[in-house]
């Protein structure tokens, strides 16, 4: 991989899950009354021209009381000198790319615009193609392992209680087949096996899947797990009679979740409308304007649909959110 490569970006948010404040890691230590953008990546190169390609988790999600977020790129160093390089050369981009307005990261030639920020701050061309190379390899181990931390921190910074507007719409169905899409440590999944639902839940974070197990066991329900990314997973055809993205996404591929609505199945997606990043930067794949799920689902008939202010999920402040239910017509 070298600079002169082209960039192809995919900004994609999946799973739920908010960010912990931990010490040595740059990108977690708090933000004060700000939000904290946290991106989960997959990194691979692709055949022909290389290509760097992101599918990124970006779950921009937590409210920290911690001390206030780094500003500049001396305080960014400071907070990662005691990492590992491959760590110190992820969270150092991360934090970079996140930083950026969301047009932004969506540029083609965004590495080589990293590679000159990196010589704009010190390092030499060799030490910013390394670092680039370090990114290419070790950011998708990296991330899992930091969402497997944040999503079984024994002091969670996130709703660990079933989504308030799931449970809404749930009761007022009867219980079937259900899809929770990034089900991280499975708040949501086993609420709705306990409903009496028969719970499919899928999230790339092996431990985070784990403890859901270990925490439907220790209930005694039982969910159906898969350690896989949305692009890996099949949602099938008239498979689901409830697909649920809480704080998943839900722009990325909306024609395979409608047909993978049964008849009378439903889609519950509840997310952060644009007005919530006025108070600090949410990765843009879970940020929704005014009126555009509805638009994304035409297929779906309309069950509900708000945009209130009410305490997110991630963060757990009072922020504008959005909150959708469409039904595929029988």
């Amino acid at each position: 991989m070298t600079a002169s490569n082209p960039l192809v970006i995919v900004l994609f948010l999946y799973g739920s899950a908010a960010s912990e404040s931990e010490p040595v890691a740059m990108a977690d230590l708090g933000w004060g009354a700000e939000l904290q953008e946290v991106t989960r990546m997959k990194l691979r190169l692709a055949p022909g021209p290389a290509v760097l390609r992101f599918s990124f988790l970006l779950l921009a999600c937590a409210f920290m009381t911690a001390p206030a977020r780094p500003q500049t790129a001396t305080e960014v160093e400071q907070h990662i000198a005691n990492l590992l390089p491959e760590q110190r050369a992820y969270e150092r981009f991360r934090f970079w790319l996140t930083s950026l307005p969301p047009d932004q990261q969506k540029d083609s030639k965004l590495e080589a615009r990293y590679r000159e920020y990196l010589v704009a701050h010190g390092f030499s061309g060799a030490d910013a193609d390394a670092q680039l190379k370090l990114v290419d390899e070790q950011g998708e181990r990296s991330e899992a392992e930091r969402w497997n931390r944040i999503l079984t921190s024994d002091k969670p910074h996130f709703n660990t209680r079933p989504n308030a507007f799931l449970v809404e719409i749930a009761k007022t169905r009867k219980p079937g087949k259900a899809l929770d899409v990034g089900m991280g440590q499975g708040r949501n999944s086993i609420w709705l096996a306990q409903q009496g639902w028969d719970v499919t839940g899928f999230d790339p974070a092996e431990k985070a899947v784990a403890l859901a197990e270990e925490n439907a066991r220790k209930l005694g329900v039982r969910i159906n797990t898969q350690i896989k990314r949305t692009e890996d997973f099949d949602f099938g055809e008239s498979r689901w009679d409830l697909i649920l993205l809480s704080y998943a996404g839900g722009r990325e591929m909306p024609a395979a979740i409608e047909k993978a609505l049964k008849p009378g199945g439903v889609l519950v997606i509840e997310a952060f409308h644009r007005d919530a990043t006025k108070l600090g930067p949410i990765g843009g794949a879970v940020v929704f304007d005014t009126g555009e799920l509805p638009a994304l689902y035409p297929q779906l008939r309309v069950v509900r649909y708000e945009e209130p202010v009410a305490t997110a999920d991630f963060g757990l402040e009072k922020l504008r959110l959005v909150r959708y239910c469409g039904e595929r017509p029988e």
